[in-house]
């Protein structure tokens, strides 16, 4: 069974800091797979934020928070942490990790590449 349990999240100001974590559990952790983080603001969808790709490190970051955010993987891979600095008010949103398998060029973006997801973690930047 993989389970996924986000935590970090808080209320910061526009400038400020968090770090996600996420703790991984099942055989997720002993295999290849994308680990993900996604967003959903209240009366949006749920919005793509950042990969890793668990085989080699890569990762891969949307627009809005590229040069801002950081993913990154524990040592022993249980773990995915998401840095965000340079926090801005559209940053608001519950915040999902995500993990799931390589469906092919550029599949590390798209929600219906993972099966699994956590509860989410709810990070509010306020201006």
């Amino acid at each position: 069974v993989v389970q996924l349990v986000e935590s970090g999240g808080a209320s910061v100001q526009a400038g400020g800091s968090l770090r996600l974590s996420c703790a991984a559990s099942g055989y997720i952790t002993t295999s290849a797979n994308y680990m993900a983080w996604f967003r959903q603001a209240p009366g949006q969808e749920r919005e793509w934020v950042s990969s890793i790709w668990t085989g080699n490190d890569n990762t891969y970051y949307s627009d809005s928070v590229k040069g801002r955010f950081t993913i990154s993987l524990g040592n022993t891979k249980e773990m995915v942490y998401l840095q965000m600095n340079s926090l801005k008010p559209e940053d608001t949103a519950m915040y999902y990790c995500a993990a799931g398998p390589n469906r092919g060029l550029g599949s590390y973006r798209r929600r219906d590449t993972y099966n699994y997801w956590g509860q989410g973690t709810q990070v509010t930047v306020s201006s």
